[in-house]
């Protein structure tokens, strides 16, 4: 929306209208009734019991790993498909812009049936396997960077819905892992540790990108991918480590 109100009325407009959905949520959260807070024990931001909880840490870790693999793909994606209209020589391809729109649209229904099918398999089962798949396509989109659009595009289309699948997945198995009276502690955490990982995974693949030949090569693509497959596949190992002794 915020491109097409752009190329229509203006950059300054698109910001504006991003700026609605906040506002929203101002008036929303304004009509909310109060809730009296519980008084917490222990001492303000004490994390200790948190990290401690091992349980709950393979999520919140895992988490970080799937944020890294998520943001480094929304930050890189248009780029990316602009490299594949590049190489092609296609003007009728899909544009990056709707392909990013496309890929995000994805989220909602993937996250949604990955956290059933955790409550069917199992969470650790199901969030690894989906991690595993999601590390195959990003290799396989990488591998194929210069090859045919309709191969790239079917296989961004895939990686579109096994990134978000584990997400809805991780965040509930931090709440259900988390000691009740540090729930909101490990969320606080929960967070920190994915945006903060967010944050890196748009940056280092951007890295890894320049480092091996740039945006106009088929190798600097294959390192990005190779660098968020490689990201991504730290969850299965953090969850791993969070169900030793049991």
């Amino acid at each position: 929306m915020a491109q097409l109100v752009a190329e229509n009325l203006g950059w300054r407009a698109a910001f504006f209208v991003t700026a609605i959905g906040p506002l929203v949520m101002l008036t929303v959260s304004a009509l909310l009734k109060p809730v009296e807070p519980k008084p917490a024990a222990g001492r303000l931001l004490n994390f200790a019991p948190v990290l401690r909880n091992t349980s709950a840490m393979g999520f919140v870790l895992g988490y970080g790993a799937h944020c890294f693999e998520l943001y480094g793909i929304r930050t890189w994606i248009v780029a990316f498909w602009t490299f594949v209209v590049a190489q092609s020589g296609d003007s009728a391809l899909v544009s990056p812009i709707t392909v990013s729109v496309i890929v995000t649209l994805l989220s909602l229904p993937a996250s949604i049936l990955g956290n059933e099918a955790a409550l069917r398999f199992g969470r650790h089962r199901a969030i690894s396997l989906v991690m595993i798949a999601s590390a195959g396509v990003a290799l396989a989109i990488g591998l194929n960077a210069g090859s045919s659009p309709l191969l790239l595009l079917a296989l961004v289309l895939i990686y579109g819905f096994t990134i978000p699948a584990d997400s809805g997945a991780l965040t509930s198995g931090t709440t259900a892992s988390a000691t009740p009276a540090y729930r909101g502690a490990t969320l606080a955490l929960h967070s920190t540790v994915g945006f903060g990982l967010s944050a890196l995974g748009g940056w280092s693949a951007g890295v890894a990108l320049d480092a091996a030949g740039g945006p106009a090569q088929p190798a600097g693509w294959l390192a990005l991918f190779a660098l968020l497959a490689a990201g991504v596949l730290l969850g299965p190992v953090a969850l791993r480590w969070s169900q030793r002794g049991r």
